[in-house]
């Protein structure tokens, strides 16, 4: 032992391997890549245990490093071995101390900006600080099992089955996350197939889910004139989402770059829109002139709210309070469209679901599919503008078609 000196270690610089005794080692790769490695037979072959950087560690101290090791071969303990238990130990110690909460803040962190709706992402996180953080929250992600999962949710499971379902899911991926990131191992203690569905009744079987409220399509003229004797943008948004069967969060979200009064259509994004894919809505003349009328060139929305966002989720269910009427929601006049259409137009099955944006056919028709009747959407969409715009003496009439 001892063989080298510090300036031996500092002046080394050919490639090459540099012993200072009793199997510790410089090894020198170039210049400014010199690390220590001891070497060791046992158990009928050599081995070598990386001790470190020669840059950070001396001489003196790779000497003390080596003689846990030697002592351990001595035993007959592989020091590699202990080596990679140690930083096993270590690992399980740091996975211990993550806890589920920082699992799903970090998801939420990773996946939100993916979310389109901006309600989806605030569902997340109340969903998580008021039905699952209480219970779990503080819990090591890596000790979550079926018990702690059913803490959660029995006591939503039946008076909020519709809730329950949304936030075992949500626990469902977070700790999938988890055991992606290597801090939890194992099945998932909230998956719903073959496990969950043994201890929890099905939501569905529960209580029924409760459909949107539908104004019937016959009262819609005589609501749409009441309508328009209100005022702000509130009432305004509410217009044009009858008018396009639009979605309330495509609605809200429309900018008037998005607008072409030329063509007479309202291209949709796909960043907003359900499934995804550009969404082109078109648009009946008395869409264009209620448009026209909101198009002062103050806001890049067509509806513009507060700190130039755009108009709040709450302003149109607010006009349908305002006018009592309390049983309906806005979302119905999707299906007050819809009824519309089946019952007195003989339009295709597939123009009013495409009119509705909803995925239509499998993936084969999809595929062969190239256009999205747009035109004949257009003369769709122009019935139903004219329909909703009939005087209420009129609006029991059915027209009777071939």
């Amino acid at each position: 032992m001892g063989k080298l000196t510090a300036l031996d270690v500092a002046r080394a610089i050919k490639p090459g391997m540099y012993g200072d005794g009793d199997g510790l080692w410089l090894q020198v790769k170039h210049a400014n890549a010199k690390s220590w490695v001891l070497r060791y037979h046992l158990n009928g072959r050599d081995r070598y245990l990386g001790l470190g950087s020669a840059s950070v560690i001396t001489l003196k101290r790779a000497r003390e490093l080596a003689v846990e090791p030697r002592r351990l071969c001595a035993e007959g303990i592989d020091p590699i071995d202990t080596k990679r238990a140690q930083h096993a130990a270590a690992a399980t110690n740091a996975a211990r101390a993550v806890s589920f909460k920082q699992c799903a803040e970090n998801y939420i962190a990773a996946h939100e900006q993916s979310w389109k709706s901006e309600v989806h992402r605030r569902q997340w996180r109340t969903s998580m600080e008021q039905g699952v953080y209480p219970v779990i929250g503080n819990l090591p992600v890596r000790d979550i099992d079926t018990p702690l999962v059913l803490k959660v949710l029995h006591p939503i499971w039946n008076t909020k089955p519709e809730s329950a379902s949304r936030i075992r899911g949500r626990i469902e991926t977070v700790l999938n996350a988890a055991k992606s990131a290597g801090l939890r191992s194992g099945e998932n203690p909230a998956t719903w197939r073959g496990h969950l569905q043994n201890l929890l009744p099905k939501p569905q079987k529960v209580r029924q889910t409760a459909h949107h409220p539908v104004l019937p399509y016959r009262d819609l003229p005589a609501f749409m004139q009441a309508l328009r004797l209100r005022q702000g943008f509130g009432a305004r948004a509410l217009e044009l989402t009858i008018l396009t069967a639009a979605r309330t969060a495509e609605v809200l979200g429309a900018q008037w770059s998005e607008i072409d009064f030329n063509l007479r259509v309202w291209a949709v994004p796909a960043t907003r829109t359900k499934t995804g894919k550009e969404h082109r809505v078109p648009l009946a003349p008395c869409a264009i002139d209620l448009l026209q009328s909101l198009n002062n060139g103050n806001s890049e929305f067509v509806f513009p709210g507060n700190l130039g966002k755009s108009l709040s989720a709450a302003a149109m269910p607010k006009v349908l309070e305002l006018m009592g009427r309390t049983d309906i929601t806005v979302h119905g006049f999707r299906s007050t469209f819809r009824d519309w259409a089946a019952e007195t137009t003989a339009f295709p099955h597939e123009v009013v679901e495409m009119a509705l944006a909803h995925t239509v056919g499998t993936a084969v028709e999809r595929a062969y599919r190239r256009s999205d009747l747009f035109e004949r959407r257009a003369r769709l969409m122009d019935e139903w503008a004219r329909f909703c715009e009939q005087p209420r003496a009129s609006a029991d009439v059915v027209p009777i078609r071939k």
